[in-house]
């Protein structure tokens, strides 16, 4: 159920790279390309801003994945997950990113296992910071 309520949060592709960020040995295994007419080209700003933006929605997640396991009823499970939305919309618009380019970073990211080692050691040190 709670899957379900989480699969719900605006940006769901964000829950799938966190998912995706957390086990690189899976990813890895199985890589990914980025979509078409994705842009290859990162500089290093964008990756300090995907990485700021990817600790602030894992601890949006797991605040509000918590809340919702609590929730009783559909109308406080919605109120949780517009809240959750809203957060992680301001969470990406203060690091000068929109979804669909946080996707097509994650995208290059997980198809360039030396680009997702320096992403990953950027995540680190994030969160060491927070």
């Amino acid at each position: 159920m709670q899957f379900e309520l989480t699969g719900k949060i605006a940006l769901a592709l964000l829950c799938c790279s966190a998912l995706t960020m957390a086990t690189p040995s899976k990813s890895a295994e199985t890589p990914k390309s980025p979509p078409a007419g994705a842009e290859t080209t990162i500089n290093e700003k964008e990756l300090n801003a995907f990485a700021k933006a990817y600790v602030d929605y894992q601890k949006i997640r797991v605040s509000y994945g918590s809340a919702l396991e609590r929730a009783t009823d559909s109308q406080q499970k919605k109120q949780i997950e517009e809240e959750a939305n809203a957060k992680v919309r301001r969470s990406l618009d203060a690091q000068g990113l929109t979804s669909e380019r946080y996707n097509k970073i994650f995208a290059t990211v997980n198809s360039n296992p030396e680009l997702r080692q320096k992403v990953l050691k950027k995540v680190e040190d994030e969160r060491k910071k927070s």
